[in-house]
């Protein structure tokens, strides 16, 4: 079984998480004793929709009005997760900040847990893609998250403090390259390649113009 879909199910199931701790809301959370990230789906503030990248274009404005989403080495990245059931609507759950344990102040380093577990208990979802924020302008997807080996879902969304988004579909388990976008005008323009034997490294072959 994808060790994905049988948390997704699990929670469906009614799994428990472990009693609220330091950072965590009736949104998110951590699954018991583990690194392991639950949220809440659907997220009030996005409208549901048939088309996926209707759902992706509000993200960032949403995203940007939550605590010190743009605050730059003060601020905080979010993640969350979108995801559909039957209805053929995609969804975004609610965004979760929560990571491992930082030192207070500032940093040039953010970084929150890609979640595992949706908890939505209008039936069995099927999870398409995280997005995750970074609260800096001109910061497109980085390293880390190019690596294969941070890869959960068949897509990736980013975005910054100027709601520059940046996609990333990274077939991690297949023999042709990860193809890495940008939203421009309505569009997704396709900006590079992660060629098979860089996916470990994340690094990016530009398209040529």
């Amino acid at each position: 079984m994808n060790v994905r879909t049988g948390l997704v199910g699990m929670c469906l199931l009614g799994c428990a998480s472990s009693p609220r701790g330091a950072g965590e809301t009736e949104d998110y959370g951590f699954v018991a004793d583990s690194e392991i990230v639950w949220v809440r789906g659907p997220w009030e503030d996005i409208r549901p929709s048939g088309n996926v990248d209707e759902v992706i274009d509000q993200l960032c404005p949403a995203v940007m009005a939550l605590p010190r989403a743009r605050l730059g080495e003060y601020g905080q990245e979010y993640c969350g997760v979108i995801y559909s059931f039957e209805d053929g609507l995609y969804y975004a759950s609610k965004p979760s900040p929560l990571t491992r344990a930082a030192l207070v102040g500032p940093s040039k380093r953010k970084s929150c847990f890609s979640p595992a577990v949706v908890k939505d208990s209008r039936g069995q979802l099927e999870p398409l893609a995280d997005f995750h924020s970074h609260p800096w302008s001109s910061s497109p997807l980085s390293e880390p998250d190019r690596r294969g080996r941070n890869q959960r879902y068949r897509v990736r969304i980013q975005f910054d403090t100027t709601c520059r988004i940046q996609k990333l579909v990274p077939y991690v388990r297949e023999a042709r390259p990860g193809e890495v976008y940008e939203r421009q005008e309505g569009s997704w323009k396709l900006i590079g390649y992660i060629q098979p034997e860089d996916k470990d490294s994340g690094i990016i072959t530009p398209v040529q113009p």
